[in-house]
């Protein structure tokens, strides 16, 4: 997790372990919920997706792409077919990634493995998306009995700078 049990702790003032496990679901609802905000995965972890290829060319939702493992083509029976790395390239631009297979009509799915994150370790996630996890923390841990209190305004701004919107089909 981006954020570790001893901030969240620390930022939270709490003494006692007895709430470690509260925190620790928190701290995992927060990463998804900048992950979704930001559009973005924060660490980069292992990920596949099955894509189907419109001209030539399938596009990975998954955001920043940092390395394409195995594409392979889905066959008729449901069957994997790993392809050639000579049989498609790979083009990766601000995280986005494409992949466009010599020869592959409409409808052709793919299978494809890869890589994807803005950081290999929690340390190097930007200081600001941090902090304002721990501040999402905080607000989920203290409204937890009051559904109706807005989460600071503050994460926002402090999230916004790396958010990554897809926009259109195409994306």
């Amino acid at each position: 997790m981006p954020v570790t049990m001893d901030e969240a702790r620390a930022w939270l003032r709490l003494g006692a372990a007895n709430e470690d496990a509260l925190v620790e679901r928190l701290i995992g609802a927060v990463t998804n919920m900048c992950e979704a905000f930001t559009g973005q995965w924060l660490l980069a972890r292992d990920g596949a997706e099955v894509l189907t290829v419109r001209r030539q060319t399938a596009r990975l939702a998954a955001r920043p792409v940092v390395a394409i493992d195995v594409v392979a083509r889905i066959d008729t029976g449901g069957d994997d077919v790993v392809l050639d790395p000579a049989d498609y390239r790979v083009d990766i631009a601000d995280g986005l990634a494409a992949v466009t297979v010599a020869g592959a009509t409409d409808g052709t799915r793919l299978r494809v493995a890869y890589r994807a994150g803005m950081a290999e370790a929690a340390a190097d996630v930007p200081a600001a998306i941090r902090h304002g996890m721990l501040r999402m923390v905080q607000h989920l841990y203290e409204a937890r009995d009051d559904a109706k209190v807005d989460p600071p305004a503050a994460v926002a701004a402090l999230w916004q700078p790396w958010r990554r919107i897809a926009v259109g089909a195409g994306r």
